[in-house]
């Protein structure tokens, strides 16, 4: 299955004196989506925690390859999922989906 969608970089900008904020900057890829999984853990929350154990390769461009560390989210199947693992594989970024991104987390 093809993949093509929108990759969420995080940066930290001082927004004033000893003030930083994390900004997000998406940036458009395409790629191929290797597998599919899902796993639900109960946890202490209300509802189960879902996760998904998908991984999707993308075409690494020279932004990519340089800030594959600061990959925060990828957006899929219309969610915004956690990038949990990357692999290097030039000229390809393996990326291992997690758990649904909330925007909240930004702030972490």
């Amino acid at each position: 299955m093809k993949y093509y969608g929108k990759i969420g970089f995080a940066d930290t900008v001082e927004t004033s004196p000893d003030v930083w904020k994390e900004t997000i900057v998406e940036y458009p890829y395409y790629g191929d989506v290797l597998n599919f999984g899902r796993s639900i853990s109960a946890g202490s929350e209300i509802n189960d925690a879902l996760s998904v154990r998908t991984k999707i390769s993308i075409v690494a461009d020279p932004y990519a390859r340089k800030h594959f560390s600061k990959m925060k989210y990828i957006i899929w199947q219309d969610a915004k999922w956690k990038v949990g693992d990357v692999e290097v594989g030039f000229p390809r970024l393996i990326l291992t989906l997690g758990g649904l991104y909330n925007e909240s987390d930004q702030e972490n």
